[in-house]
């Protein structure tokens, strides 16, 4: 697909479907583009694309599948529009920062990355009560091929970052801060502890559509 021109070509690129639940046009959106009227188009948008439908079959469908509507806090960034919002410190990493996860058309082979802020309402409802983040966070470990995930105070919304070759390493803002899981160790709760957590879950891939 070429680079989009038009309107029509955007609005092309937004129908194409990444996944069973996800179409490229739910990681379009951006408040920063938006509110300072700046275009967020991919550079190279087949790599965006295949990039994007990896992390969306991998991680972003079981989710869906498992606990109902996902919300998009934050998708798809192209490098003008996160270069922008790092200039004007508004949380965008830098474009070269390793970690910067919302830059889905850089980088080739294992180099490649795509990742997403997202929350999961059925479980934000629970975490307004007091629920620990951790819960969700141990979930994710043992059911999903992640690469990092980094916790927020906000709805406890997560940045989940998919990698052909995953880091496997969990952050987080909300208390306890820091450093869940170091990425190459073994989590210090066993696995009974960690089923525990969240033996209320739902069961993985729960939902089925037609």
């Amino acid at each position: 697909m070429r680079k989009p021109g038009s309107m029509w070509s955007l609005e092309t690129l937004g129908r194409v479907r990444l996944s069973r639940h996800f179409f490229m046009r739910d990681f379009l959106y951006s408040e920063i583009g938006s509110f300072h009227q700046k275009q967020n188009i991919p550079e190279n948008p087949d790599l965006a694309i295949e990039t994007g439908r990896l992390f969306c079959e991998t991680l972003m469908d079981p989710l869906e599948e498992t606990f109902g509507r996902i919300a998009v806090r934050s998708g798809y960034r192209s490098p003008s529009l996160n270069q922008f919002g790092n200039d004007m410190k508004l949380n965008c990493a830098r474009n070269t920062h390793p970690l910067e996860c919302h830059i889905w058309d850089r980088g080739m082979g294992d180099d490649r990355i795509a990742g997403a802020s997202v929350v999961i309402p059925w479980f934000a409802d629970q975490y307004d009560q007091g629920r620990d983040w951790r819960d969700l966070a141990w979930w994710m470990h043992d059911h999903l091929d992640y690469s990092e995930i980094w916790f927020f105070p906000k709805l406890c919304a997560f940045n989940l970052v998919w990698r052909p070759n995953p880091l496997r390493r969990i952050d987080s803002y909300i208390a306890p801060r820091g450093r869940l899981l170091i990425a190459g160790e073994e989590p210090e709760e066993g696995p009974s502890q960690r089923r525990a957590r969240y033996a209320d879950f739902p069961s993985f891939r729960g939902i089925r559509y037609p």
